[in-house]
C-alpha cells in the first residue's frame, strides 16, 4: 500500500488525475486546489462544469479550512452517520479551493472518508481530494473496480492498485445543510 500511496501522491502533486478506492465507489480524483486537474475530470466524465464534484477530507476537523461557515450540527451528523454521508455546505472556501470545484451557487459537497487508503491520501497531500464516480456522466456507476470501463482507466494518469478487490459498494447518502442548520435529504 505504501508504494501505491506514494505513486498516487506524486501524480497528485504534479497536478495529475488518479483512479482510486474510496469509502463508497471507486473515484476519479485530483487535488481539490488544482483548477487544471478539475477541468480534466469534467472532460473525462463529459460532465457539465456547473455540476459540482464531491470533495473528500480525512477528518471533520479540517472542515473550517475548506468550508465557510460550518454549522455545529454538521459534526453531530458526521459522527452519527453509520454509512458514508456527503454533506453539501452553503459556501466553499475559494481560495484555497479551485474556483472550478464548487457548484454554480458556491456550495461545496464534502465527505469525510473512513476508507484507510483515501484517508491517508488526504492526510499526506494536506489538501482535499476531488472524488467523483469512475464513469462517464449518465452511464451506470461501477460498484467494483472490475466494472470500470477501459475508457476511464486509460484517461487518468495513475490507477491505484490498492482496493481492487474491495467488495461491491454504493454511493453515499447526500444531504444539504444550510448555515442556519436546516437539513434537506438529496439522496
Amino acid at each position: 500500500m505504501q508504494t501505491d500511496l506514494q505513486n498516487a501522491l506524486d501524480v497528485l502533486r504534479r497536478g495529475g488525475v488518479i483512479l482510486y478506492p474510496t469509502d463508497t465507489v471507486w473515484g476519479i480524483g485530483c487535488d481539490a486546489t488544482c483548477a487544471e486537474a478539475i477541468r480534466r475530470i469534467f472532460n473525462i466524465k463529459r460532465r457539465a462544469d456547473g455540476k459540482a464534484l464531491i470533495t473528500l477530507l480525512a477528518s471533520a476537523d479540517d472542515l473550517p479550512r475548506w468550508v465557510d461557515g460550518v454549522p455545529d450540527v454538521a459534526y453531530e451528523l458526521i459522527d452519527a452517520a453509520v454509512d458514508p454521508i456527503t454533506v453539501i455546505y452553503d459556501r466553499a472556501a475559494v481560495p484555497p479551493l479551485a474556483q472550478e470545484l464548487p457548484a454554480n451557487d458556491g456550495s461545496l459537497a464534502v465527505r469525510i472518508t473512513r476508507e484507510p487508503f483515501s484517508a491517508e491520501l488526504c492526510r499526506a497531500l494536506r489538501r482535499p481530494l476531488v472524488s467523483t464516480s469512475a464513469n462517464v456522466s449518465g452511464k451506470p456507476t461501477p460498484v467494483t473496480f472490475a466494472q470500470i470501463s477501459p475508457e476511464i482507466i486509460e484517461s487518468v494518469d495513475y490507477v491505484c492498485t490498492t482496493g481492487r478487490d474491495y467488495p461491491p459498494s454504493k454511493p453515499s447518502s447526500i444531504i444539504r445543510l444550510t448555515a442556519s442548520g436546516c437539513v434537506s435529504i438529496i439522496r
